[in-house]
């Protein structure tokens, strides 16, 4: 299937379908990083705030895609070698790109946090036109160029001056929002490429036979990480099940939103849209962490707000 062809019957409704599921998809995301937060800042390590989204998510989404399929009376596609590929690299890299989130939320406030992980969208948007042969055009470069303006802004670390105009920059916060950023957009175009492999017209099959799948390989692979190398982790994740539990809905509703995006349009216009996350960060800094956002940080946000409205408007 060619990925940068939009089936004939691609019509505005579609359109705006992904539109509705990135910013349900940043919703969610936001709900669960603010569940992370809270876990790894007071019960469980970083390893262990990103298996609880795996670990909880699992039973949910197979429960899901089996009941999907047998209300549909549809039989498992036929997967290839590609798909898995694609899978396995998208899995991969969201764990890791995860870690690297709950993590750099010990080093920034919330909403920095995640406008800091916002640059996977630039580099969503050179990966996929490298990978998939995904376009961006020149107004939707302009969109996401607009938001990374406002990431630099953000990015700046606040304190006295170092007397370096780098110094401000190049610190451990921002080092783990542009690493998360990287791994992300790997993630988003495997993501994109696994789901376009399944041969069907539902969008919501391809997505929730992909997210079953990479689920399940997520959970298995940390849960060996964890016995090896963290001893004694898993028993504080199922401890902690009273909020972990919804670390696993929210992050099961905010990657099937992503998924079926992905499969209806370019994953970099996806993830811009998705931007209105730090919009929902911002409510969720203030309002439950009690964390002072600046006035620089207000710039960047508004940087990135016209962003998204502006790609909104240019697709």
């Amino acid at each position: 299937m060619n990925p940068t062809a939009l089936p004939e019957h691609y019509e505005r409704t579609e359109m705006d379908a992904w539109i509705a599921l990135s910013v349900a998809a940043a919703a969610f995301q936001t709900l669960r990083f603010m569940l992370q937060k809270q876990l790894s800042t007071a019960t469980l390590s970083a390893g262990g705030a990103t298996f609880s989204r795996f670990f909880y998510s699992t039973p949910i989404i197979l429960s899901l895609t089996t009941g999907y399929l047998f209300w549909q009376n549809a039989s498992l596609p036929s997967l290839s070698l590609a798909f898995f590929l694609y899978a396995f690299a998208g899995g991969l890299t969201q764990i890791l790109a995860t870690w690297c989130v709950v993590a750099l939320f010990q080093q920034r406030n919330f909403a920095v946090g995640i406008t800091l992980k916002k640059t996977e969208v630039l580099q969503t948007a050179l990966v996929g036109f490298i990978v998939l042969g995904d376009p961006v055009s020149l107004t939707g470069f302009l969109a996401i160029l607009t938001g990374f303006l406002g990431v630099l802004f953000l990015s700046r670390k606040n304190g006295p001056a170092t007397g370096r105009l780098l110094g401000s920059y190049l610190n451990r916060g921002t080092a783990l929002g542009l690493l998360s950023g990287v791994f992300f957009a790997v993630s988003a175009v495997g993501y994109r490429g696994a789901t376009l492999e399944i041969q069907s017209d539902d969008a919501l099959l391809r997505s929730s036979v992909t997210l079953s799948l990479v689920t399940l390989g997520q959970t298995a692979g940390m849960a060996l990480w964890l016995i090896r190398r963290e001893a004694g982790e898993i028993t504080r994740v199922i401890a902690a099940r009273k909020t972990a539990l919804w670390i696993g809905l929210s992050g099961m509703a905010g990657s099937l939103c992503w998924f079926t995006a992905f499969t209806l349009h370019n994953a970099a216009y996806v993830f811009a849209v998705g931007q209105v996350e730090v919009i929902f960060s911002i409510a969720a800094s203030a309002l439950f962490f009690h964390e002072k956002i600046t006035r620089l940080e207000f710039i960047g946000i508004a940087f990135i707000t016209l962003s998204v409205v502006a790609l909104v408007f240019a697709v």
